[in-house]
């Protein structure tokens, strides 16, 4: 009972003041802006449809639920991935976690992505000057998370965000936290998962590039004065925007079937600031503990025509003893609409 307490005040302590933060969601479409804070990693969470809030346990936790991370059972645990995402665009990640024996796990990730050139166009030359640039997004990431009883889990992250495009730039932090509880209501395999994602103040872009260069027209005494006075640069102030906040509410079920065997299902419910809820399935099944295929399905009812372009999901893992290094290779495929499906390698060593 006393354990049930505890994780009542920490689910209430999470959710004080969600409500003015999601005020409005569904009917903000596209106002939400560092859309990089929600280009999932982690082949298993993608595999099973981001279904994994209330399952998802070490490093591949760190985008799901930062709770999951307190289960890392290494001391040291390193992970690298490559995604092939929307328009030729590629998605790099890695991350490396130290788990200290009392305190807890600290982790630290980087995720950027790379755009490749873009031509420069300008008013006078609409075809391109000839010179390119290219955009640079990065997410980098520090991260708490301990287990405070054998069913509860806590987790923090604290991320920075930065944008270039070409000579204007923006930053800012978001935070996300979150709680995992083993064996809800005394059923074995049956775990709850709570999660708030990108909460941080809005960010507004500035620098060089929002300077324009114009004649001011009106503050003189005659429209002829007006024409001889010099061209002088006036900067452009550009509108804030949010951050994609979500709060994301999963379970997950893995029954006892034998040694050798193992299934598990999962399933969240997603709610955002700026588009309709998400639903997501998935479920695992492992051989041996060595071999593992996934699948899932992601569904917005809301958003079933163009709005929202992934469904279906799947994948399959490896996990491999090197005497004392523990191997796990991952694989997982989204389908998306319009686009070439999305493919993730991911590579994961613990020590």
């Amino acid at each position: 009972m006393k354990t049930f307490i505890n994780f009542l005040v920490i689910l209430s302590v999470i959710l004080l003041g969600v409500d003015s933060v999601f005020a409005g969601g569904g009917t903000r479409n596209g106002t939400g802006g560092a859309n990089e804070l929600v280009i999932p990693v982690g082949a298993r969470g993608i595999a099973i449809g981001g279904s994994g809030i209330a399952t998802e346990t070490g490093l591949s936790a760190l985008f799901w639920n930062p709770a999951g991370v307190a289960g890392m059972t290494n001391s040291v645990a390193a992970q690298f991935s490559h995604m092939n995402y929307i328009a030729d665009i590629g998605v790099e990640y890695g991350a490396v976690g130290i788990n200290f024996e009392g305190f807890g796990v600290i982790a630290l990730d980087v995720k950027s992505l790379n755009i490749g050139d873009i031509p420069i166009t300008t008013n006078d030359q609409p075809d391109g000057t000839g010179q390119n640039f290219s955009p640079q997004f990065l997410v980098a990431g520090v991260s708490y998370a301990k287990a405070l009883t054998d069913r509860i889990s806590i987790g923090l992250t604290f991320h920075y965000i930065s944008e270039t495009i070409a000579q204007v730039s923006a930053s800012g932090v978001a935070v996300n936290a979150g709680v995992q509880y083993k064996d809800l209501g005394d059923i074995t395999g049956l775990n709850f998962g709570l999660v708030i994602k990108n909460i941080g103040p809005q960010m507004t872009y500035g620098g060089p590039g929002m300077l324009v260069k114009a004649s001011p027209i009106g503050s003189t005494s005659t429209p002829t004065d007006a024409f001889l006075r010099s061209p002088s640069f006036y900067s452009i102030s550009a509108a804030s925007f949010d951050l994609p906040s979500s709060i994301d509410i999963g379970l997950g079920y893995a029954p006892v079937i034998d040694d050798i065997n193992s299934l598990q299902f999962s399933g969240t419910f997603e709610n955002n600031n700026f588009s309709g809820d998400l639903y997501n399935l998935g479920a695992e099944y492992g051989y041996n503990k060595m071999f593992f295929v996934r699948a899932g399905y992601a569904i917005s009812p809301k958003n079933q025509d163009p709005n929202y372009i992934y469904g279906f999901t799947a994948g399959a893992g490896i996990n491999y003893d090197l005497g004392g290094i523990a191997l796990r290779v991952d694989y997982a495929y989204r389908g998306v609409k319009y686009f070439d499906a999305n493919h993730v390698f991911e590579v994961s060593l613990g020590f």
